[in-house]
């Protein structure tokens, strides 16, 4: 009962006017909050949530994961709020006991939300979209009652953490009536789209570019593959057997979907696949399932090919293809918000509520600003040592210029100009533009590196994922500028880990990683890589081990 009550502290219910309403969870003290996305959607970008012991609170939409049924909203209230802990939802077994928070049928008028029992009756489901974009994958299947205004509501372990958002119920053909059979949406699912819903966007589930299907000999096969996927550039053919996907394996095709159906588009994950007996180990990055436009329209409640109509006021707003716009005056939606909210929402294309891309960006600029190092070092930066492969180099890094001294010879990039023109050095696909990058983002931070958004979190270290636990996630910012497109991976620190650029979209990027050595290991200071790791596609280019570095008149014995 004390557990009970406890979690029951942070159920919230989810008024949206004349539209109804539902149930939603607390999961941080500052007031963020999880529901489902066909509970907000009548709400627009604002609505209502009553707390248990009795206060309402005015709630702004933060980001939405249509096809996943996930919504993220933020609460308005001074102090913190009692939240819920995130449970590894693989652990949960058919048997475990749970047991529901929400307002089934509004009937939390006094906001104490109504508590169901039960036990986990099923786990790893998969969950038909059956007419809607709305498909529940890997979701645990429960017989605790799940009625009409659960929707968004968690679904607790005997412990009180949550292992699942609930959102889907089999009810009686003649009526809404629960029959014991109810869907939640997977903690680690949520788990893996937080950080892209903190961002203020508008996010997308993944897909292969391949279908599977099962063979005569029970084998699970791709039987058809786009030739513009990653997975194709990668290696994968039709009638590869799939082995493993993130680290899980793959022995149904219920199985892949269910796996598949976890994880955000843009995520980079590692893919295993048979062919004639020979086992092939390779990273995917994952497409996206609708076009941005497409999403967008479903959202708004438009139909995808009616011309591109903008969506009613009062809808969310409808993201684009990831575009920025510039700010202006505020829009009719945000002089309609209430007062509590109207300065925590901000419209832009490409964004759900552009406001919290905008939070997360000057947290990261903090983190990059707190590594002392890179204050006023605006001269040439000097990096020399040795290549893994024998021989020596030297990169010199300026604004005007960066160039390259190899054992093959010594190639220069104009750092003013445009940086798609000259994939230097070559075979590289263009580190010498990807060094520039990353030095004018540890200077200046993201703001001034040109159009950069937070992109959300993703897996630090997609090669290392097992499977057996939550991968580490990493924050991701990406950047169009000066003709090039660059993804940078930050660790929880603010250390810049990964960095990947593209000359050209449709070619395979430059990756370049770097490592760095243990504390007070080694002569370089906090902060500077022993080493960087460069790839084109599936081809190491270079490991350059780092012997020494200057950055402008501070020398790397000196202290920072």
């Amino acid at each position: 009962m004390a557990t009970i009550r406890d979690a029951a502290r942070t159920a919230i219910a989810i008024f949206a006017g004349e539209s109804g309403g539902g149930s939603g969870v607390l999961i941080s003290p500052d007031g963020y909050a999880l529901t489902n996305f066909h509970v907000v959607q009548p709400a627009g970008v604002a609505m209502q949530c009553g707390l248990s012991d009795g206060s309402l609170h005015d709630a702004v939409l933060v980001g939405l994961d249509p096809t996943g049924d996930v919504a993220l909203i933020k609460l308005v209230g001074e102090g913190e709020f009692p939240s819920a802990e995130l449970a590894d939802s693989d652990r949960v077994e058919v048997g475990d006991f749970c047991f529901a928070a929400g307002n089934p049928f509004l009937l939390a008028t006094d906001f104490s939300p109504s508590i169901s029992a039960g036990i986990v009756s099923g786990v790893h489901r998969y969950q038909f979209p059956a007419g809607t974009i709305l498909e529940y994958t890997d979701c645990l299947q429960v017989d605790a009652a799940i009625n009409p205004g659960n929707s968004g509501g968690g679904l607790f372990d005997a412990a009180g953490r949550l292992i699942g958002v609930n959102g889907r119920a089999s009810f009686e053909k003649r009526g809404r009536v629960n029959v014991g059979v109810g869907y939640a949406i997977s903690s680690n699912q949520l788990r893996n789209f937080l950080g892209c819903l903190k961002a203020g966007r508008l996010v997308d589930h993944a897909t292969l570019g391949a279908t599977v299907a099962t063979a005569e000999d029970g084998r699970v096969v791709v039987s058809d593959i786009l030739e513009a996927s990653d997975a194709y550039r990668r290696g994968l053919r039709y009638d590869d057997e799939i082995v493993s996907l993130a680290g899980r394996p793959i022995r149904t095709v219920n199985a892949f979907k269910n796996i598949l159906g976890t994880l955000p588009a843009g995520w980079r994950v590692p893919l295993s696949y048979r062919r004639s007996g020979r086992r092939f180990d390779i990273l995917v990055r994952l497409g996206a399932v609708h076009a941005a436009a497409e999403l967008a329209a479903i959202v708004a409640g438009r139909n995808p090919n009616d011309g591109g109509r903008q969506p009613p006021p009062d809808g969310p707003p409808a993201p684009g293809p990831g575009k920025q716009e510039s700010r202006g005056p505020e829009t009719a939606r945000e002089q309609s918000l209430p007062e509590a909210v109207r300065g925590l929402y901000e419209s832009r294309v490409g964004f759900v509520n552009h406001h919290f891309n905008t939070l997360a960006l000057d947290r990261l600029a903090l983190k990059l600003a707190a590594e002392g190092l890179w204050r006023g070092r605006s001269g040439p930066w000097v990096i020399s040592g040795r290549l893994a492969a024998g021989g020596r180099f030297r990169i010199e890094l300026s604004d005007q210029r960066a160039s390259i001294d190899l054992p093959t010879g010594t190639t220069s990039l104009d750092a003013t100009g445009e940086l798609d023109a000259n994939p230097n050095p070559p075979g590289s696909g263009g580190l010498l533009a990807a060094l520039v990058l990353w030095r004018r983002l540890l200077l200046e931070g993201p703001k001034p590196l040109g159009r950069t958004t937070y992109w959300g979190q993703a897996p630090l270290d997609p090669a290392a994922w097992t499977g057996a636990e939550p991968p580490p996630l990493g924050d991701r910012l990406e950047s169009a500028v000066a003709g090039v497109e660059a993804r940078f991976m930050l660790a929880s620190d603010g250390t810049i880990t990964n960095l990947e650029l593209w000359p050209t979209p449709d070619a395979d990027p430059c990756e370049v990683r770097f490592s760095f050595p243990a504390a007070g290991g080694g002569s370089l200071p906090s902060g500077v890589p022993g080493a960087i790791e460069v790839l084109h596609g599936d081809q190491a280019f270079a490991s350059f081990l780092i012997d020494e570095a200057s950055f402008g008149s501070l020398a790397a014995g000196d202290a920072p």
